[in-house]
């Protein structure tokens, strides 16, 4: 039986855990779960307390992609019915800016599909954030695909804080989930972000039928990468994309999942997100005690749980929500 509070402390001490010991994580025994949570909850709250970081994302442009991302509803190669449309304009974005601001959201993700933008859509982001910023000052991330250096700067410039740019699985596992990029193109996305001067965002999608040395690869390739923010989702497989039917995960892996990821990168924001309903589903609140993060509200093309129910559970759980944009602190 492993110590897991001892591997915490030794965490907390500035210790890495080991390859068998991350592996150990991931095939905890059920009856060792909740142990297993209270060390990773040790780290959480010496580092986050009790707070709660919520995120909102805006669907800015749906579809109509050319890469082949086999889980991904939006790919070329997909036939899944959603909607599709070009990016929105800049008060579509305002407007999803101030729904962010009035349910006390943090950050506000400006997501939009493509293999990286245009210069005209950067320039809707860029003139939209920069109103957002003067209006309500809330976190803005954005989402738009590989970006190049000179794009990286506007927005840096604009007042994005932040960049989301998702490994998604690991470098082995990569060329079984797309081939119309490469691993190392998503890693020189994150790496320009950085350059730019904004804070680096990148996560993961389990249940991809990877292996679970894959997994710790993901984890420890983030902790390189020294990735501020990590969204861990969980895969909610959609009809008509390569990945339809896929049902490897249930609620108390996710939880180890959830746990590792919080040992590995002890000092980060661990966000709960894609999938969280349908596959933690019941234990959802058990993952906020690895987590510190979750998005509120629908995902890009599938729905989340109730904004209602997310903060009852917050509530019942007694976290606070982390709250505080620079014009709502003033």
């Amino acid at each position: 039986m492993m110590d897991w509070l001892l591997l915490a402390n030794r965490v907390l001490d500035g210790g890495d855990i080991t390859d068998d010991e991350a592996l150990a994580i991931l095939n905890c025994p059920d009856d060792e779960l909740l142990l297993l949570l209270q060390g990773a909850y040790r780290i959480r709250k010496t580092y986050y307390g009790n707070k709660v970081k919520l995120n909102m994302i805006m669907n800015a442009k749906s579809g109509l992609c050319p890469e082949n991302c086999g889980y991904c509803s939006q790919s070329s190669i997909s036939t899944a019915p959603i909607p599709t449309y070009k990016m929105v304009n800049k008060e579509t974005i305002l407007q999803g800016a101030k729904r962010a601001y009035e349910g006390k959201i943090g950050t506000y993700c400006i997501v939009a599909s493509g293999r990286g933008p245009s210069d005209k859509e950067i320039d809707i982001v860029v003139s939209a954030v920069k109103e957002i910023k003067e209006t309500y000052g809330l976190k803005v991330c954005a989402c738009l695909g590989i970006l190049k250096p000179e794009q990286a700067l506007r927005l840096k410039e604009a007042g994005v804080d932040r960049y989301n740019h998702n490994i998604n699985t690991s470098k082995e596992h990569h060329p079984h989930i797309t081939t119309s990029h490469t691993y190392d193109d998503r890693v020189r996305t994150v790496e320009t972000v950085k350059e730019a001067g904004m804070s680096p965002c990148s996560g993961v999608i389990i249940g991809m039928k990877e292996t679970k040395q894959d997994v710790i690869a993901m984890a420890r390739s983030l902790k390189a990468l020294d990735a501020d923010s990590i969204p861990v989702n969980f895969l909610h497989a959609i009809d008509g994309t390569p990945l339809e039917g896929t049902k490897e995960l249930h609620p108390r892996y996710c939880l180890k999942v959830l746990a590792l990821f919080r040992y590995i990168n002890p000092t980060k924001e661990i966000r709960i997100s894609g999938g969280r309903e349908v596959n933690l589903r019941s234990l959802q609140p058990l993952g906020l005690y690895a987590a510190n993060s979750i998005f509120v509200g629908d995902y890009l093309t599938t729905a989340g749980q109730e904004k209602h129910a997310d903060f009852q559970m917050l509530e019942d759980l007694g976290f606070d929500i982390d709250f505080a944009p620079a014009s709502y602190a003033r």
